[in-house]
């Protein structure tokens, strides 16, 4: 198995290509997976400032052609060519793939470095592909250990306990330009994760006058579930923000619920001052409004712009990603290339219990048996440490010396295997000896 990522994100590309990017994830995913034989599972991590494929890819060999479908297939679903596709998706493997993820996952690569909102995001990437049936093993393990590695960098540096999100930040950009936030009037568009994250948020800040509006008609039972009113069903949502101070919208809505002539027109000159939070990645508000008179937009290129800047305990929180990465990695070797050593350790100690079955009953002694085991496994145990060891560092020429060893340890009845043949055939780990 070779671990493939291919990421896009906000370090590298306008918000609006990632957008076009994330169009109909799902389906990405488990198209790659039906379609190219090389591929045998996908988990696609779509947010509000990243596009990422993890590929689970037979063989080192089938890599190039893994990712030229991948670039085919996004290319169809967003309509850019697949050149430019391809210019757009960073290849990473195994090692740098996972710890890549394990970064994502901590934090580490977000628009606010730190925030905790990605973690959620990470496993609702996986419980999808899990849905779509696109996940293997190694995916699955992979994932897993991208969440616990994020707990573990939020329990050792406390980046997570600072509170600082995408949401968090877009609210410290408003604040400015609104009254207390005790007497603020506040309508929230969406029902999504996202959405109840931001009236976390407003609830923390102290906003007690919520209104909730859902494009897709869910805002009732999203509302009364958290003690706050819902926008009724088929209101205009222009006249309903008309006479409120905020508007927090994240409903990722296909195209914008709020247009700005709408809302010009649903203003009066006299109307109050209104700033508007848009945090979705489509634009659930035309950001033409931010020209209408007393309107302020706050949107995701601003948060970017905002965005706290990176202190010591980012650094070692990159530390223990780093960390995480290569242990993980080698994890995986060790479970990729140890049946081959086991496969040994069974040819001697099998034909040593078949050898001594074959005793009479006269010449066995149980004394003589325990000690000739005990002597045999013996001589097993420093070759098989040996060959782990190498696996995990990936050290291929000390893996096969090491095998080799293993081959020539006698059984009683039995010739060795000769030590040069053995180092031929194990000289190259490969999934097929995994």
């Amino acid at each position: 198995m070779v671990l493939l990522s291919l990421v896009a994100s906000h370090h590298e590309l306008d918000l609006a290509v990632l957008e076009r990017l994330s169009s109909d994830v799902h389906a990405v995913g488990r198209e790659l997976v039906g379609a190219a034989t090389s591929i045998s599972g996908a988990v696609v991590l779509a947010t509000c400032n990243r596009f990422e494929l993890y590929l689970d890819v037979a063989d080192a060999a089938d890599a190039p052609a893994a990712r030229t479908a991948a670039a085919r297939t996004v290319a169809a679903r967003s309509g850019y060519p697949v050149e430019a596709v391809a210019a757009h998706l960073t290849a990473l493997t195994d090692t740098s793939a996972a710890g890549h993820l394990f970064a994502v996952a901590s934090g580490l690569e977000s628009m606010v470095v730190g925030e905790r909102e990605i973690a959620g995001q990470v496993r609702r990437a996986l419980t999808a592909a899990r849905r779509d049936g696109t996940t293997t093993g190694d995916l699955e393990s992979l994932f897993q250990a991208a969440s616990r590695v994020s707990r573990a960098v939020d329990a050792r540096t406390g980046l997570g306990g600072t509170g600082r999100s995408v949401v968090g930040v877009a609210l410290d950009i408003a604040a400015s330009g609104l009254p207390d936030w005790s007497d603020v009037r506040c309508v929230l568009v969406g029902t999504g994760s996202y959405a109840g994250a931001s009236l976390a948020a407003l609830k923390a800040r102290g906003v007690t006058d919520v209104r909730v509006y859902s494009p897709s008609g869910r805002a009732s039972q999203f509302a009364s579930a958290r003690g706050v009113r819902a926008v009724p069903s088929g209101a205009d949502l222009a006249s309903e923000v008309a006479g409120v101070d905020l508007v927090v919208a994240c409903s990722g809505a296909a195209g914008a619920v709020l247009e700005v002539d709408a809302l010009a027109s649903a203003r009066s000159d006299d109307a109050r001052p209104l700033t508007v939070v848009d945090l979705a990645l489509r634009h659930d508000v035309d950001p033409g409004v931010r020209e209408l008179p007393g309107v302020r937009l706050v949107s995701l290129h601003t948060v970017a712009q905002h965005a706290p800047a990176e202190h010591a305990a980012v650094q070692t929180a990159r530390t223990l990603v780093d960390n995480a990465a290569q242990d993980y990695e080698g994890d995986r070797r060790v479970r990729e290339w140890n049946p081959a050593v086991l496969a040994e350790r069974t040819r001697v100690l099998g034909g040593l219990e078949s050898a001594l079955q074959a005793l009479p009953d006269e010449a066995r002694d149980e004394r003589t048996e325990r000690a000739l085991r005990r002597r045999t496994r013996a001589a097993l145990h420093a070759p098989t440490i040996r060959a782990r060891e190498a696996a995990r560092a990936g050290d291929t020429a000390a893996y096969a010396s090491a095998l080799a060893e293993l081959a020539t340890v006698a059984v009683p009845g039995m010739p060795a295997v000769g030590a040069q043949s053995a180092a031929r055939s194990h000289d190259e780990p490969t999934s097929a000896t995994a």
